[in-house]
């Protein structure tokens, strides 16, 4: 039961966060990395680290050989999300399966939808996303004690992503 609570109100906070960077009209700040020194997740420790437009760092730990995806493809991605301190947040192990979506159609948040278009299938990369293309402000609050945060307000997020496939 928790698992599922936890994969719905993931995907229901990557849905809303998105919608209200979209709505609010923000533009992503200068990029941000973890605000806690954290090993693994600096991204001076990964010189091959890219960046998007808006901000997001990566670094492909495997380049897959499959299809690119495009506005609109429909993805499945394993993921572990970790907060700035290293603490897992989410991850579709304890879910039960990768998280299926359209890409830039935002329905997850705003660096994942960046991000994605340039992994193709097969990949696995880690992702800092600054909390302008996260939950921002807003934070997600856990929604079994109102006064917690699941995942802070202003926390730029960790990710080990994998895409799983492409159609």
């Amino acid at each position: 039961m928790a698992t599922s609570l936890g994969r719905a109100i993931t995907g229901l906070c990557l849905l809303a966060a998105t919608a209200a960077n979209a709505q609010s009209g923000t533009k992503p700040a200068v990029p941000s990395t973890p605000s806690a020194p954290v090993t693994g997740f600096d991204t001076t420790a990964h010189p091959a680290s890219q960046i998007t437009r808006s901000g997001v760092r990566f670094v492909f730990q495997e380049r897959g050989t499959g299809t690119q995806p495009k506005t609109g493809s429909r993805v499945a991605v394993r993921y572990t999300g970790f907060l700035p301190d290293g603490h897992i947040f989410d991850a579709t192990v304890t879910s039960g399966g990768p998280l299926r979506f359209r890409v830039g159609r935002r329905e997850v948040i705003a660096g994942w939808d960046e991000l994605l278009l340039l992994v193709p299938a097969g990949s696995r990369v880690r992702a800092w996303i600054p909390a302008e293309l996260a939950y921002g402000a807003a934070g997600v609050r856990d929604p079994d004690d109102d006064t917690r945060y699941l995942i802070p307000p202003n926390a730029a997020l960790v990710f080990d992503l994998e895409v799983v496939s492409v159609r």
